[in-house]
């Protein structure tokens, strides 16, 4: 096992598998066959072709579009076809997540295969013994990945909300790091990948911060979703990583970015450039299928 593989089941995907979804001729997302038979049911709605799932060209504003697409979605958690509503909105975009072309319900993301974004921090503590890191295991009950290891603060990021003023509420909800600790938190950079899942494809971006924290300092859960935190040594979490699938998956593709960025992997590695370049796929993930003009719903 290596950090190498830990990466590579983060990016496990056949586009074959799907149909582009467009929106106003942008390729937004990725959509399974069984789901769009089911989508088949609201023609009003959706364009079906064969090369294309497109929406309505009638529903012309990102309000029309969005409204929608929330009634095919609650009748599809009914169903039991998506898991639940979660009530948080998200960017439907083909790149810029500040300019949707519709908002999406986060638990409805990887049903219609849509580009989520979320924010993860390192907090990490410098001690006489060497560099320590918090590492937060989820909660038995939560719905995915339950008891597993994760970053001491990760979440989405719904739209509509600032990512300084997301991760300052993440920080308090997740580990009750106080706002003034919190901002400051260094932005350090982007990860994305994308990945099959049992919902459906995620292609996903995750805005990664470094956060250092006093020794005085202990986390504490404020909304349920941690079970508990340990600080470990650096060497401790390193290792986890490698020799396990303790962690949640994606972070650790966060861990690794940090290893990398501290010297803990170094550059004599012989895996390090597939390590640097694997933690950030292309955001334009036609290019990886094929390059082709987009039909018009």
């Amino acid at each position: 096992m290596s950090f190498l593989d830990r990466i590579r089941a983060c990016n496990t995907y056949d586009l074959g598998n799907y149909i582009p979804f467009c929106v106003d001729r942008h390729l937004v997302g990725w959509i399974r066959p069984a789901v769009r038979d089911l989508l088949a049911e609201w023609p009003e709605v959706f364009v079906i072709r064969p090369d294309c799932i497109g929406i309505a060209s009638r529903f012309n504003t990102i309000e029309q579009r969005t409204a929608a697409l929330d009634r095919v979605t609650r009748s599809l958690v009914k169903r039991g076809a998506i898991a639940r509503w979660h009530g948080e909105r998200y960017p439907v975009t083909a790149r810029d997540r500040l300019r949707p072309l519709l908002l999406i319900d986060r638990a409805a993301a990887p049903t219609y295969g849509v580009r989520s974004f979320g924010q993860h921090l390192n907090g990490f503590v410098r001690t006489p013994t060497g560099l320590r890191l918090w590492i937060a295991r989820r909660a038995a009950a939560k719905p995915t990945y339950p008891g597993m290891f994760d970053n001491l603060v990760a979440g989405g990021l719904p739209y509509g909300i600032a990512l300084a003023d997301n991760l300052a509420k993440e920080c308090w909800e997740e580990a009750a790091i106080p706002p003034t600790l919190a901002a400051r938190a260094r932005p350090v950079g982007a990860i994305s990948y994308c990945w099959e899942t049992p919902a459906g494809l995620k292609p996903d971006v995750m805005f990664t911060y470094d956060l250092e924290l006093p020794e005085s300092y202990t986390p504490r859960c404020n909304d349920g979703e941690v079970e508990s935190f340990e600080l470990w040594p650096v060497e401790r979490v390193a290792d986890t990583v490698q020799d396990s699938t303790r962690f949640k998956p994606n972070c650790n593709l966060v861990i690794i970015d940090f290893l990398i960025r501290h010297g803990i992997i170094s550059a004599d590695d012989p895996d390090y450039l597939e390590l640097v370049t694997g933690l950030r796929r292309p955001l334009n993930l036609a290019a990886l299928h094929e390059n082709r003009s987009l039909p018009e719903p």
